[in-house]
This record gives C-alpha cells, structure tokens and sequence, in this order.
C-alpha cells in the first residue's frame, strides 16, 4: 500500500515538467519584457474599429464578431494523392461547395455563364462542412508516396484561381504564391501539361515554405522546368499581393502587421500593392487578364490600389484595362460565402458567423492593349 502511495506521488509530480529540468536552467519569465502594454492584436482592433465602422457602416458589427470567432477552413482535395479521402468526409457532412452548389432559384444570370468557371476546372474541389458548422479538419496524411491527401484553406481563396479563369494553353504567373494554396488550387486542375505556371515570391522564407508545400501534395514529374517556368508572355496573372491580413492581426501576436517596430511597413503596403499590381499588369500580354486579390476588408488596399493602378497603367504605359465583372461568380456561390453589397468595383467575401470564410477581396482586369 505504501509503495502504491508512493508511485501516485511521483506521477503526481512528474505531471510538471518543470521538475525534470535542472534548477540552474530553469528561466523565470520576465513580464515586463514578454507582455507588451498595447499588444498588435488589440491595436488592429482599434484600427479596425475606427476605419471599417465607417467603411462597412451597419455591417461592421456582424463582421467584427465573426473575425473575432474561430474562422471556417476547406479542405482542398489534392488529386495527385491516391487516398479516396473524398467519401469519408462527405460521410461526416462535408460538400465541396464547387460542384455541389445549394440552388436557391434565383439566378439571374444564364445558365452558361455560371457553367463557364466551372467547366474551366472541373477537377477542382473544396470541401466544406454546412453553414453554421464550425467542426474542424482532422489534418491530412500522406499516401504511400508520401503526398497528402488535402491541403486546408480558407476556401474563399480558391475564388480567385476560379475568376482566373485559366484554359488550354494559357501561360500563368502567380506573383506573391507563398505560401501555395492558390498554387495548389491551380495545380488541382489537371491541365499543367496544357499550360505553364511560373510562381514567385520575394521573401526566402516564404519561398521556402511554397517549395515545402508543393513537395508534399505534387509528385515530383510535375515539379520541373517543363511544367513550371519563367515566361516573359504571360496570359494570366494571378496578384495575391502582401496586406494587413486581417483575420491573422486580430488573432495572433506573432509576425503581425500591426507590431510597433512594423507602422513603416503598414504604411508602405499600398505602394507595394500598386508596385506588384502594375508589374502584374505588364507581365501580361494584350488581350491576357490580371485577378488581383487580397485578405483584408480595407477599401486603400483594395478598389484604391485597382483604381491607381488602372490610371497609372494608362498614363505612363499606354495600357488600356478593362475591368471584367465576377458577378456571375458570387451569384453561384452566395449560399456558401457571404458577400459585400454593392462594390463599385471588384467582390468581397466577408465574415459571417453562419458562413466564417475571408475576407477575400478579389478583382479582374483586362488588357485591352
């Protein structure tokens, strides 16, 4: 009974860890130190208060709750693996909100434009769980050859690679593609032997990351110059540019926009949006289309970088653009995403708690000359 006693006394104490690990490296943590006074996700928040409650008006509150709640992912089927995931999450509710539209019987618009973006990647498939269900995505394992069965995302940001509408022997840049969902997405279509994608990142550390996912959801025969290369005529352009991220400010301290020693490079993200727009802009050829894209709800970086970059495009390089309408898109797919009311130019998806994906700006040019 005694030696009974004793051995709970030990798991007692070996439940802290604390107790294996030898005094003299025990470190007592410094609050002063690793407690900032105004942490960023409470400055975001103030930031946020004061501009989207005047940009958003009535709809701020709603959207303020959803971003401040655990947000919804989908799951990306990876078709390269060969794990049939795809009838065990439907079994647990999942639907891939591409193909398995809910239908109102309020379309407005003809039955082959809304089949248009469909038809361009039949393979591409997103599951989500019904609005209002928050459960959560067990992560994926690897098949046999070590490539992973889906790859989690917002799924509002496989939008844009739908906008892009990308077809037989088209040339893709994807400019900013770390750290690879909309790449993924993209590579999901099957058709990388019927067209060239080029992805670019500037930052190392993000390019690291892009390189890492790649490896782990595309064999390697797909990974060569042949499939992805450098092109200087590039039809599509894919503009995922750098932003505020906003979800992320709110929710996590670390690497947030928003830290003190960062208001240089948050103050900087516009010029740098326009910068990566134009070069986009001038990487495709005439007649090619440029998506332009974001994740956050702020109208500077969103309409306000398209409407100085048309401008500029205009009067320093003689190009003309086009802006091309998604309302088709959002008509296809308003029962799964809840969208901005009324944007003069380009489509959003906000936060909602029944429906807790983006924000996701998402914008399309044409070049006409």
């Amino acid at each position: 009974m005694a030696l009974f006693m004793d051995t709970r006394l030990i798991l007692r104490k070996v439940t802290d860890l604390r107790c294996l690990t030898p005094r003299r490296y025990r470190v007592k943590e410094k609050w002063a130190a690793t407690h900032a006074k105004h942490p960023p996700t409470r400055l975001a928040l103030h930031h946020f208060d004061a501009t989207y409650s005047v940009q958003l008006g009535k709809l701020w509150p709603s959207v303020r709750v959803a971003m401040l709640s655990e947000r919804k992912y989908g799951a990306l089927l990876n078709n390269f693996c060969h794990d049939a995931v795809l009838v065990d999450l439907q079994a647990k509710g999942c639907r891939d909100f591409i193909t398995n539209r809910e239908e109102d019987g309020q379309c407005v618009f003809p039955v082959f434009t809304v089949n248009h973006y469909l038809s361009c990647h039949p393979n591409i498939k997103c599951l989500v769980f019904p609005r209002g269900d928050v459960t959560r995505f067990k992560p994926a394992r690897p098949d046999a050859y070590g490539l992973l069965s889906y790859y989690l995302m917002d799924a509002a940001s496989v939008l844009p690679c739908l906008a892009l509408d990308v077809q037989e022997g088209h040339n893709v840049l994807d400019l900013c593609a770390a750290p690879g969902g909309k790449t993924l997405s993209l590579l999901q279509s099957q058709t990388i032997s019927k067209w060239f994608l080029c992805v670019n990142d500037t930052s190392v550390s993000r390019t690291m990351r892009l390189r890492k996912v790649l490896h782990s959801y595309v064999p390697k025969q797909f990974l060569t110059d042949e499939k992805l290369r450098i092109t200087s005529f590039d039809v599509q352009v894919l503009v995922d540019v750098p932003c505020t991220t906003d979800r992320h400010s709110l929710m996590e301290d670390d690497n947030n926009i928003f830290n003190k020693i960062r208001v240089g490079e948050r103050r900087r993200l516009p010029q740098l949006q326009l910068e990566l727009l134009l070069a986009g802009i001038e990487a495709a050829c005439p007649g090619g289309e440029i998506l332009y894209s974001t994740c956050t709800l702020s109208q500077n970086q969103n309409q306000g970088v398209v409407e100085q970059a048309i401008c500029l495009a205009r009067e320093n390089h003689g190009i003309q653009l086009e802006a091309v309408s998604l309302r088709p898109l959002t008509q296809m797919f308003r029962n799964t995403f809840h969208f901005a009311p009324d944007l003069h130019l380009g489509e959003m998806v906000i936060p909602h708690l029944a429906a807790n994906f983006g924000p996701i700006y998402m914008c399309k040019l044409k070049r006409l000359t």
